[in-house]
């Protein structure tokens, strides 16, 4: 038991490195305009499929805390994009064809499109207003078919890659770290008050 748990601990220490060097790497002309996109937008969407889908809407609800109108993309509440508005796109491809048709859409509409990704060069990246690169840190991306829905189907996405954080693990992870810091930054951009957020929270649960 003791050799699995300093297995455990050693693969969390090596994943913690790596996002590390992905916030080194970050560009800082990037999180800028991503903040920036953010701060003068009417209203926030966000999208992104399967892990990606979740980071999108841990940072939805963080926005709706700090009093944005923010909306999951695809929720029956979600009302109907407008000019001005900004949809935010959490893709470590880039070429998720749901995705792909979202920002599509959108743009057709007239929001600005931001985007987090692995892939700068994809699809969804020449699509974008604005993209972050938070690099490709594993060669996932290379080696898997093109698109979610392909990687669903031939079975890239089951337990068969090497066993240090797998199937895109770590940009999901650098993703949900980078969103949580917009957020830390969003709260110091507005000189935000604590416990007005707080009020924002949930009281049903």
């Amino acid at each position: 038991m003791t050799d699995k748990k300093t297995k455990i601990s050693k693969f969390m220490l090596r994943m913690a490195e790596k996002i590390s060097g992905t916030a080194h790497s970050l560009h800082e002309e990037e999180a800028a305009s991503f903040l920036t996109a953010i701060l003068s937008a009417k209203r926030i969407y966000v999208a992104g499929a399967g892990r990606s889908g979740f980071v999108a809407k841990a940072f939805g609800m963080r926005l709706m805390h700090l009093g944005f109108d923010s909306y999951v993309v695809g929720e029956t509440i979600t009302p109907a994009l407008s000019l001005n508005d900004t949809l935010v796109a959490f893709s470590g491809s880039g070429e998720t064809n749901s995705v792909v048709d979202i920002c599509e859409t959108a743009k057709d509409l007239g929001a600005k499109i931001c985007l987090v990704t692995a892939s700068p060069e994809s699809r969804l990246s020449r699509i974008a207003d604005c993209v972050v690169n938070l690099g490709d840190t594993t060669p996932h991306y290379k080696k898997a078919p093109t698109g979610f829905e392909m990687r669903q189907i031939t079975g890239q996405y089951r337990s068969v890659m090497s066993a240090f954080a797998p199937l895109g693990t770590l940009f999901e992870t650098a993703a949900l770290i980078f969103s949580d810091a917009v957020v830390s930054a969003l709260i110091e951009a507005q000189d935000s008050d604590m416990d007005e957020i707080r009020t924002r929270l949930t009281n049903l649960e």
